[in-house]
This record gives C-alpha cells, sequence and structure tokens, in this order.
C-alpha cells in the first residue's frame, strides 16, 4: 500500500515522526491525523495493549 503524502508516521527504525513518503512501511506505524499523534505513536500502543489486555481478562472471568 503506498503511503498517504498528508498522513503522518511514526519510524520503529529511526524514532521520529516522518510526513508523508518516508521508511518503508513495515518500519512504520500510523497513519496517524497530525505529527503530535504520531510522536505519541509508542505510548497509543502500550494503551490500547493493556485495554485489549484488560479485556481478556474480563473475558475469561465469564
Amino acid at each position: 500500500m503506498a503511503s498517504d503524502p498528508n498522513a503522518w508516521y511514526y519510524c520503529l527504525t529511526h524514532q521520529t515522526v516522518e510526513h508523508g513518503v518516508g521508511c518503508r512501511g513495515g518500519d512504520r506505524m500510523g497513519p496517524y491525523p497530525d505529527e503530535a499523534t504520531a510522536q505519541r505513536a509508542l505510548e497509543l500502543a502500550r494503551e490500547r495493549t493493556k485495554a485489549e489486555d484488560k479485556a481478556d481478562k474480563d473475558w475469561g472471568k465469564r
């Protein structure tokens, strides 16, 4: 899939935010709507993982 030239991404290889075309897709997270959100990519991923882990744990209690 081609990169959206207007979107923001977080590069895992370089640990930097990229706008539009940059490193290969497998090395990036995104797209994100803006630079600030892309900068928080790892934090957002941790939050989402924590929430899904809790949902899995709660589902197992049924």
